[in-house]
């Protein structure tokens, strides 16, 4: 057995012959694990046309590797000498570097109770030896598209982020601001019978009620007295100017943060804008995201005023409730007050 199966593989050197140097390989890197060379060789042979491929034969190499080569997903022995596959897994999963690597175990061990062991590790599926070609190979494509699913959803929800700092760098608005404004609407989403996926999508979303202002002037948004009439009739557009910038879609992340961009002034007794919608007909996610808003205003220091006390915040809401807000959606908020005041101390050093 080649001593290159103790050692990463990867792509060296130049084009032959050219001087110049080879391109980049890109294909996504494994790690495999076994204390049998044959066993390591047989996946080779499987998985070595559209992979790069690390190898080691005991638990510490494979973790060294895991930790300092960052492979896309991990096959793992499980019966190894020192340490097992099933200790190796556990580490894995317990360091922030490597948890959220996929493992896959390849064993002889087909028992209910070693699957359930393996799964309670933190394994995300099982290939039983002696291998077959075609299920490692299709099993390895599933857990990697489901990786690559996952970098999507994260890489969306940053470009989200961002959208929603590019808006509050324009209106002078501190970050802090839309962070604590998306945790109290996350938590009257929940409040009111939402899914856990639900309000996580409404607290990524709710950073993007005001990104209409990127399209208002800077002379109006930072005026420092009040706007006249017609500077208001300016900044009233900003609602539909962030629907605009986010785009028409059915449903997902951006749907929801178009419907709240849109909707966050429209008010329940039909005076709001931009179209004068009262009621129900509010999407619902506008009518929670405008209550975290106020409330998270009236309690922060703004260059025009000071911080309100929360009692008279609440106040507020109560007052305004049936005019300005859902009435039931108020009184959620107010009982789950005592997470909503956590949230606003957690972040208060920056209010």
């Amino acid at each position: 057995m080649s001593d290159s199966l103790n050692a990463p593989l990867a792509a060296t050197g130049s084009a032959a012959g050219s001087g110049t140097p080879a391109p980049a390989d890109r294909r996504p890197k494994l790690l495999l694990v076994d204390d049998e060379p044959a066993n390591l060789q047989v996946l080779r042979h499987v998985l070595q046309d559209d992979y790069r491929l690390l190898f080691a034969r005991d638990g510490q190499k494979a973790l060294e590797l895991a930790r300092t080569e960052a492979p896309a997903l991990i096959l793992l022995d499980i019966m190894m000498p020192g340490l097992s596959g099933l200790d190796v897994c556990r580490v894995l999963k317990s360091q922030p570097a490597t948890r959220q690597t996929p493992v896959i175990f390849v064993t002889a061990l087909a028992d209910t109770r070693d699957e359930t062991e393996g799964f309670d590790a933190g394994a995300v599926d099982y290939i039983a030896k002696p291998v077959s070609p075609p299920v490692v190979r299709a099993r390895v494509r599933t857990h990697l598209s489901l990786v690559r699913a996952e970098e999507l959803r994260e890489t969306r929800l940053q470009i989200v982020q961002r959208l929603g700092r590019a808006a509050e760098y324009k209106d002078n608005e501190t970050g802090w601001h839309v962070v604590r404004m998306s945790h109290y609407s996350q938590l009257l989403a929940l409040a009111a019978g939402w899914s856990a996926q639900e309000a996580d999508d409404l607290l990524h979303a709710a950073p993007m009620h005001d990104i209409g202002k990127l399209g208002i002037p800077d002379a109006i948004l930072q005026k420092p007295g009040p706007l006249d009439e017609a500077e208001w009739t300016v900044m009233r557009t900003h609602p539909a100017i962030g629907a605009e910038i986010l785009g028409e879609h059915t449903g997902g992340l951006l749907g929801m943060a178009r419907r709240i961009a849109l909707a966050h002034h429209e008010k329940w007794d039909g005076s709001g804008y931009p179209e004068g919608l009262a009621g129900d007909s509010i999407p619902i996610e506008a009518r929670i995201v405008a209550i975290a808003d106020v409330f998270d205003a009236l309690t922060s220091i703004r260059p025009y005023k000071p911080a309100w006390p929360v009692e008279q915040a609440v106040e507020h809401l109560r007052a305004q409730a049936g005019r300005h807000f859902d009435p039931a959606l108020v009184e959620l908020f107010v009982s789950v007050l005592p997470k909503v005041v956590e949230v606003r101390e957690r972040f208060l050093e920056e209010a």
